[in-house]
Order: structure tokens, then sequence, then C-alpha cells
């Protein structure tokens, strides 16, 4: 290879070049800052007046001009004068802000906060100075860098090794403003001097991670040269050691020597740049003239110095290489220029952490039954896995959870098998969890972390630390347009298999996704696309599955950083539902293989461990356990629910597009979420609306007997009562999981939803899982109003509706259901005055019970109690006065959302709420004629029966809204709710006329059911099962339903006698089957 030469074409110059004013500026002031740091020589304030004046007029010049920012950027003294000022200020710095520079590699010879808070506040004046002309400097390194041809300044800073100052640098802003200053125990002048000293560290902080975007900027080399410099840390080579047992024994110090080989062999400037160096050493640097010789220690001095002899490739050279690994070659660099790529450890680690289904489906879904028995080994060792982790040794590399399966051949989860590969379960036994020595505080990272810029997102706020965001994008994002190496290798995947290879690049992902939870960033603001974005590149390489590894912490079920890149995950889906990729391509397939992952994580870790937690949660609340035992805490909790909140999301966002949605039915997401929904029903007790007030609370207290009104006089000067005490924090085992089975009910609804472009019926896979894990009962139980998950019942609703629609085994069991359900017996026998006794009712949202007596609007005075009651045996419309239909969304939107999808649940909540305000001063003006102390409840409620049992396992029957009166209505108000509620449903066409309108609903057999049930609760039930059934026959297009009294389905009015009724039940269900 040729001597290094000016490039052809180039004049030689015999002289140094004229300088601009600018030029001759900028480099006096810098002489004069270099003697003002070094005092040699003595520089006076009057003299630093000037340098800080022409300083400043240089950076002004470099923002507004873009012809000085030209000229400055190609000038070679420029930027070895910057070099050198910052070389001699960072001593001085460090010496008067955290100690001497030797006690920054040793721990023992440091000092402590408080020494160097004392260092900070005596040389306040000069650090003061001093950092603010350094900011400006930086500044005007940053600004140079922005011209249109960046690769000539990029290669010039570079050169005069400017980088390596920008690394000090930062490396002394992090520990100056990282160390933890006691503020409280210094004076109000020594805290603003602190604080002022901070601030300015932060600033040249933010500069250099500016200045160093902009020099890495479209320059893979500069890229690779920062890459190398942050991430192989010489200071945690130790535990980069210790880390490569634990991934895929990785060599940290053989990748670093592979990387530093790559950018020797790619050290060949352009050729602008390379004039103006050898210029620059011919006629200042051979000389010895100001500001001195170029470095000669760079694998980049070549280009500048003959003697040197390169090693760099030929770029002259087009074709492809074809990377050649020989094994017992002994010189490592011409190993590594054989094999032509970044480095072989690098490629080598990735193809064993990767995803295994990569190339093609490897690991498959494990089975519901094998989840099942997961789930109960969890619960069975759920007191003694916490806080320890509950893996094996050897599943601590693995970044999969899988069955015993054999590996499918096909490319689908559900492929042939292969051979007898496998990832093992986790397995809760407790012997695994024996060792007692795991150290929490360990696990959270505490202390010092690894790593030039992992400290960073705990320094700076969303506003400041952009840059740091934007530099790892740059350097790993495979966004379009990259061009490829001449063997063949994308640079910035490579860079981002560096990125999660390396302690410090796992550490400062892992910080990078807690700083957005820990400052709440929404989804539009930078900082979270730009994580989104990362996010993406990882994902891009498979290493989504390791990071998520990388990234857990034993003692949470999933940590936050977890959390958080779910989060991120999601929002790259969702990205997705807007601009889709085409099914069956290659972006397509690895984002299938994503969620396969993550469900498999959701059914192997999540489900089991939130299930067991909610399962101590029943034991103690059925006072089975003891609550001392409960093994976690509410912080502990709140990270489970926010993981197992994200995970939900993330269902939600894949369950809209058809083939997203497909693959969370073949893998029976409905048997996960069922059991999540049955642990809830059995952990967490229904919060009510609003609970009912102390009465004795609100009684006044006897008066005072006038032979102790002496004894209880104060004295007016006795201070006052102490304060209450502040609320006492929920206790753990009490945690209530708000919100989750809102979700959960959301995705259910979304998996029984008929296929694109049909309205009906539901999806039978779906339906016919739901029966077979015995999911209805479940979705009945979340009628009952919980202020925890609040809309519960309207998403019930359409989830009955989906699963009740073409399916008639759902339909049949509804039936059974209403079939072993026994008949209420709350009505006590009126006494003369028409008045019954005080009946207990609980009514839905409201703590307690209330007692109401009903009175007969048909009862005359001097009747007998039997008269009455024959008399309302014989009328059917004092049904109404005594057992009024519920105003239930159920039965209702029923009716409602058979006949039309798109109906919305809000009209139901409406109408509910207006015959509650009805219902309620009915029932007080009762009581109230009747000197009853009755309560009224303002807010919308639904009445039950008496108390329910005791809570029972979740297999059990517990329908207590369905056996229970509510508080009468007269007839007027029932029909003029019924009018109103009808009124906003989508019209239906009458059985007589076949013409839409408010008769068509009144006369139609579904509302006819809804009107004449005769306010038994059990015969509600029934027409809220006649009325699916009616649905169902409208979808397929058979004619509706009418019983042979001619009445409507389900009607019990009219003067027939009991067996009529019988037989008329009997007809429908018959028909029904």
């Amino acid at each position: 290879m040729a001597t290094p030469a000016a490039p052809e074409g180039a004049a030689p110059a015999d002289h140094r070049p004229a300088l601009t004013v600018e030029e001759l500026c900028f480099a006096s002031a810098m002489s004069c800052f270099e003697g003002w740091l070094k005092m040699d020589p003595a520089i006076g304030p009057r003299t630093m007046s000037y340098v800080t004046k022409f300083i400043s007029r240089t950076l002004e010049k470099t923002h507004n001009l873009k012809e000085v920012r030209e000229t400055l950027s190609r000038s070679v003294e420029v930027w070895v004068w910057l070099t050198k000022s910052f070389a001699a200020a960072l001593p001085s710095l460090t010496t008067r802000s955290i100690g001497p520079l030797q006690s920054l590699n040793d721990p023992e010879k440091g000092i402590t906060p408080q020494e160097s808070t004392a260092l900070i506040t005596k040389n306040y004046t000069s650090l003061k100075e001093d950092l603010q002309l350094l900011i400006k400097l930086m500044h005007i390194a940053r600004n140079l860098l922005v011209v249109p041809e960046p690769e000539i300044p990029q290669d010039l800073c570079a050169a005069a090794q400017f980088d390596k100052m920008l690394y000090q640098t930062i490396t002394l802003c992090v520990n100056v403003t990282s160390k933890a200053y006691d503020g409280d125990i210094l004076e109000e002048t020594a805290r603003h001097k602190l604080s002022e000293i901070t601030e300015l560290y932060k600033k040249l902080l933010i500069t250099c991670l500016q200045q160093a975007h902009n020099w890495i900027a479209k320059n893979d080399r500069n890229k690779m040269s920062f890459w190398c410099a942050v991430l192989f840390d010489d200071e945690s080579g130790e535990e980069q050691q210790d880390a490569g047992a634990q991934f895929a024994d990785f060599r940290p110090d053989v990748a670093k020597m592979e990387v530093q080989n790559w950018i020797e062999r790619n050290s060949r400037m352009c050729d602008k740049a390379r004039q103006l160096l050898v210029d620059y050493q011919r006629n200042l640097g051979s000389r010895g003239s100001p500001p001195g010789n170029l470095p000669e220690n760079s694998v980049l001095s070549w280009n500048w110095m003959p003697h040197v002899r390169p090693r760099a490739d030929d770029i002259g050279e087009e074709t492809k290489i074809t990377p050649q690994w020989k094994e017992d070659e002994q010189d490592k660099f011409e190993q590594d220029r054989l094999y032509g790529r970044v480095s072989r450890e690098v490629d080598t680690w990735w193809l064993k952490v990767r995803d295994p289904n990569y190339d093609e489906w490897i690991i498959s879904m494990p089975s519901v039954e094998k989840a099942h028995q997961l789930i109960e080994g969890c619960k069975l060792s759920s007191l003694n896995r916490y806080p320890h982790s509950f893996r094996n040794d050897d599943q601590e590399g693995s970044v999969h959870s899988a069955e015993d399966v054999q590996l499918p051949e096909h490319q689908g989860p559900e492929g042939e098998i292969r051979d007898d590969r496998h990832y093992n379960l986790p397995d809760y036994n407790d012997d695994m969890i024996e060792d007692e020595d795991v150290d929490d505080d360990e696990s959270y990272g505490e202390g010092p972390m690894s790593g030039l810029l992992t400290e960073v997102p705990n320094i700076l706020d969303p506003k400041q630390i952009e840059a740091l965001h934007m530099i790892v994008k740059s350097c790993i994002l495979d966004s379009a347009g990259i061009s490829l190496s001449r063997a063949g290798e994308n640079l910035q995947k490579t860079r981002c298999r560096m990125f999660l290879s390396l302690e410090c690049g796992r550490s400062l992902l892992r910080e990078i996704l807690v700083f957005i939870a820990v400052w709440e960033k929404s989804e539009q603001s930078l900082i979270f696309q730009l994580t989104t974005q990362i996010v993406e590149a990882i994902h891009h390489s498979a290493l989504i599955p390791f990071a998520w590894q990388s990234l857990r912490i034993p003692k949470d079920i999933i940590s936050p950083a977890q959390t958080v890149l779910l989060r991120l995950v999601n929002n790259m889906f969702r990205t997705r539902l807007q601009d889709p990729i085409q099914p069956g391509s290659k972006g397509h397939l690895r984002d299938i293989k994503l969620l396969q992952f993550l469900y498999i994580q959701f059914r192997t870790r999540i489900v089991p461990e939130c299930t067991a937690l909610m399962h101590l949660q029943a034991q103690i609340r059925n006072e089975t356990c003891d609550p001392v035992d409960f093994p976690v805490d509410s912080w502990d909790m709140e990270r489970a629910k926010d993981g197992l909140q994200q995970f939900l999301d993330l269902l939600m966002t894949v369950n809209e597009p058809i083939e997203w949605r497909t693959c969370l039915i073949q893998w029976e997401a409905v048997f996960d979420l069922l059991v999540l929904l049955k642990s809830l029903e059995s952990a967490v007790p229904k919060k009510p609306m609003v609970d009912l007030p102390d009465r004795s609370a609100h009684r006044r207290p006897p008066p005072p007997h006038d032979d102790d009104r002496e004894s209880h006089d104060y004295d007016s000067a006795d201070p006052p009562p102490p304060p209450p005490p502040p609320p006492i924090q929920e206790h753990a085992h009490k945690f209530p999981w708000a919100g989750i089975k809102g979700q959960i009910l959301h995705i259910i609804a979304g998996l029984l939803q008929p296929e694109a472009g049909r309205s009906g019926p539901g999806n039978p896979v779906v339906q016919k899982q739901i029966l077979q894990h015995n999911g209805i009962i479940s979705l009945l139980n979340c009628c009952v109003y919980d202020d925890h998950n609040r809309f519960a019942r309207e998403r019930v609703q359409i989830c009955l509706k989906w699963l009740m629609d073409g399916s008639a085994e759902a339909n049949k069991v509804l039936h059974d259901l209403v079939a072993v359900s026994p008949p209420p017996n709350l009505q006590p026998a009126p006494d003369a005055s028409g008045l019954t006794q005080p009946v207990p009712l609980r009514v839905d949202g409201i703590a307690g019970e209330v007692k109401v007596r009903v009175k007969s609007n048909n009862a005359q005075p001097g009747s007998s109690p039997s008269s009455s009651a024959q008399q309302q045996q014989h009328h059917p419309s004092a049904a109404y006065q005594q057992y009024p239909p519920r105003p239930s969304s159920a039965a209702s939107n029923e009716s409602g959302i058979t006949t039309n999808s798109n109906t919305s649940t809000s009209s139901s909540t409406h109408d509910h709420d207006h015959l509650s305000s009805q219902a309620a001063p009915s029932a007080s003006n009762n009581n109230n004629n009747n000197n009853t102390h009755t309560h009224t409840h303002q807010p919308p409620a639904r009445v039950h029966g008496p108390a329910p049992p005791p809570p029972t396992p979740p297999s059990a029957l517990t329908l207590p809204s369905l056996a229970s009166p509510l508080i009468s209505v007269s007839p007027s108000d029932y029909e003029r709710f019924t009018k109103a509620y009808m009124n906003a449903l989508p019209p239906l066409h009458s059985a007589a006329t076949g013409a839409p309108g408010v008769g068509g609903h009144l006369n139609h057999p579904m509302m006819q059911a809804v009107r004449n049930h005769g306010g038994r609760p059990e015969d509600l039930f029934k027409d809220i099962l006649t009325l699916a059934d009616e649905a169902a026959r409208l979808a397929i297009g058979q004619p509706p339903f009418v019983s042979p009294s001619g009445s409507g389905i389900g009607s019990g009015s009219g003067s027939g006698s009991g067996s009529r009724q019988r037989d008329a039940d009997e007809t429908e269900e018959e028909d029904f089957m």
C-alpha cells in the first residue's frame, strides 16, 4: 500500500494560508484562555474580559453567519485549540469540584459529597467563570459541525482528538451532578452556590451530548468509535466477564479488539480533510508553531503523516467480499480483515440469543393443560416464593418460557414435531426458593452503574435529555436507505447487537425505559417517540426477547422497565394499524413471532403469578389465611397491576386486526382471561357506589344531667382537640386490581365478534372455548355493580350478545342456570293498613341493606290482608306495585344488542338513572306517610334481595342480582320508562303491522316479554333468555315466536291459569332447544 500523499489535483501548499479575522480573534482568545487555566503565563482579569468578549462574538457568528461557520469548521487550528483548551481545563475543574484526578479511579481515595460541596462553595467564583466559557466553547464546537459537508469537520475533529476531550468532559459532568448533595445542612448562600454550579455542569453536559450527536451523524466510523468508547467501559470489565457467563459466553475484551481493528481498517478520511491536515502538519506542526503538532498515536495519523504505515482497507475496490473466518490465523488483525465484518464475537453472540423462531418456528405455545399446572403449582408455593426468583439456574439464560414440547417443523405455532430441543417451563416448587442470600437491593441496580451514559437519565429532565435518545437512535435504528458494507453487513444492526451484548448498553436501556415511567411521558412526547424507535431497532434485530429477559428483576412479577417496554411495543403495534404491513411479509412474520413470545410470558409467568396473589387474597378474605402472611407490599402489588394492565392493553391492540386475533384464538387466550376473571371475583369484594351512613353517628347525645354539668366544665384556655389521624393506607391483601375486569371483558368481546363485514353470529371457536372453561358464570358475576370496574355490566352485555348469537349450547346453559335458581320469597304478609313489614333489600351499588316497606295501591281501608293478596293474584297489574321489572341493562339491552350490533349502551344507562330517580321518591313517600325511617339514595341503584352468603369458590353460581326485587314503582312510571327506553333503541318492526316506530316497539314479542313478566326476578331472567332467542331467530330470518295465548313470548299477564303459563314455558324451551 502506497505512502499517503496529497490527493491528486491538489496544489501543494508551501506556506501558511492567510487567516480570516474570525480565525485570528478566536486563536488569540484560545491562547490566552490556555494561559489562564495553566497560569503560564499569568493572565489578569482585564485580559480575560477580552477573551470572554472574543469567544462570545465567535459563538454569535457561528450561530448566525453561515460563511463564518464554514470557515472555522475547515480550520485545523481551531480544532487543535479547542482540544488543548479542554485538556487544560478538565484537570483544573476536577480538582476544584471533586478532588484530585487520581481519586477518580481509586474509590478509597475519593472524597465524600460533603467534602465536594465544600470544594465547590470555596471555588465558586472561578468555577462559574470557567464553566461559562467552556459551555460557549462546546457550543462553538457543536455549531461547526452543522455545515453542508459535515464529513470534513467531523474528520478534523477526530484528527485533533477533540472527541477524547468530549468523553472526559461528559465523565466529569456526570461525576459532579450525580453526587447526592445534602442541601438541608447548608445555609442559604452555600445552597445557592451549589445549585448554580450544578446547573452549569448540567448545561455543559447537555451541550456535550449535542456535539456528540452532530459528530456521529451519517458517519459510520465515528459512530463505531463513540459506541466503542461508551460501551466498552474499562471500569466494568469484570462485570462484563461475569455477565458473559450468563449471556451466551460473550467475551467483551475480544469484541473490543475486533471493533478497534475494524475502526483501523476503515480509518481513511475524505480527500478534503486529508489535504487540510497535510497542509497544517507541513506548515505549522513540523515547525513547532502554535497550537502544536497533531497527535501521532492515533489510528488516523497515517492520513497526514507520510512515515506512518497505513493498515486501512483500499476503499477504491468496489467488489464485494465474502467473510472468511480462519481459526488457525495467528495475526488477529489479519484474521479480522479476512472476516470483513465488525466483530465475529458479536455475531456469534447474536446467533445464540436472538429469537429462537427467527429462521423457523422452534418454540410453540404452551398448552392450556400445562398452563393450568403452572397456575396450580404457583398457588401452592405462593407463600414461600416471594421475594426471590422462581427460576432454576439452567433457566436464567432462556429467553422463552415454554413447555416441554418438541420442535415443530411447520412454519406456525401448530406445526409438526421435528426434534427434541425445548425450553423448560418454570417449576413453582418450594425447594427452588430456599436460598435466602438473594439481595433484593442488588436486583434493582442500586449503587454505581456501569457505563459513561448510564447515569445521564438520572441527571437530566425530559427537555434536556433529548440528545441522548437521538444518539442511541442514530447509532442503532435501521431506517430506509441504509447502505450495506462491502461484506454485506448492516452496521446499524451490528451496533444494536453491541448495544445489548454489553452490560453498559443494557444498563443504559434500562434507565432509558424507566425514565419514561418516572416522568410519566405520554405517547405524543418526543422522548416517547424516540424510545419507540429504539425499541423498533431492537425488534428488527430480533432481540426484544433477550432484552425482556435482561430487564427482569427477580423480586417483581414484571419489572418497571419491562412494563415500559410493553407499552412501547404496544405503541409500535398500534402504528401498524394505521400503516399495516403486508400479510405474509418478513416484517409481518417478525411481529407475529414477537407477539407469540410476549404471550408465552403472559401465560407462563404473569397469569400464574398474579393468580397466586389473588388466590392469597381470596384465602384472607375467607379467613382461611392470616393477613400477616401476605408476602408482598402495596408497592409490589401496584407494580404487578401495572404490568398486567400493559399486557392487557397489548392484547386489546392486537385483538383488532384479524390476523393477530386469529393467533389469540388459536392460542386459547380465553382460558387465561377467564382464569384472571375468576380469580378477581373470589379475591376482591365489589366496591359499592356509595356507603350507607352510620345512623348512630347522627343521633344526638342525651342532654347532660344537672348534677354533672359542673364536673364537665372546661377552661376556655384548654387546647383544641387533636386533628384526626391521616388516612391509613390500604393493606396489600386488599389491593383492588381496579380496571382489570373491564380490560378482560373488552378483549373477550373482541374475540367473540363475528368475522369482518358480518353482523353475526359470534365466533364459534371462542364460544366453544368459553363454554369449555365454564366462562358464562364468570361473565354473569361481573353484572353486579363494582366501583373498581365501572361499566363492566355493559361490557358483559356485549360478550353475552356474541356468545348467545348462533350458539345453541350457550343458550341451553343459560336456561339450565335459570332452572336451578330457587324462587325468592321476599314478600311478607301485609297488615290491616296495607303496609308490609320492613324488608331488608340489597341495592346494587350501595353497601349494606336497606329496609323498605311496600304499600299496595289496591288495598282498600278495612280490607283484609287475604283479600288484598287474592286481588293481586287475580289481577296481574298489581304485580307492578310489588315487584316491578328491573331497569336492567342486561335485560333491556339484550333485546337492543341482538338486533343491532351498533347499539350504544349509553341509552340504557340514562333510562336506568331515570327510573331509579322515580323509584327512590316513591319508596320514600310511602315510608314517610307511615313514620318509618328509610334512606333515599340519589345515585342510580339496582336493588337485590337479602345479603348474599359468604364468598364461594369461583366455580359456584353466585347470582345475587338475578333473584331480588326492586323498590316498587307505579304502572304509569313503568310505562313511561318503557317507552323512553325503547325509543332509544333501533326500530323494531311490529309483529302485527311490520311498521317501525314506538307502536312497533311495544307490540313486538320481545317488548312484551319485558313488559309482561309480572315482576318476578326468575321470570325476568327467563325473559332475558327469550330476548336472546328472539334475536337469534331474527338473525337467521325465522318469524318471531308467539305463545299460544297470543300475548307474546313469556307472557305472564291475562286471566289464564297457572297450567297455561307452564305450557307456554315448556313450549318456549322446546322451540329454544
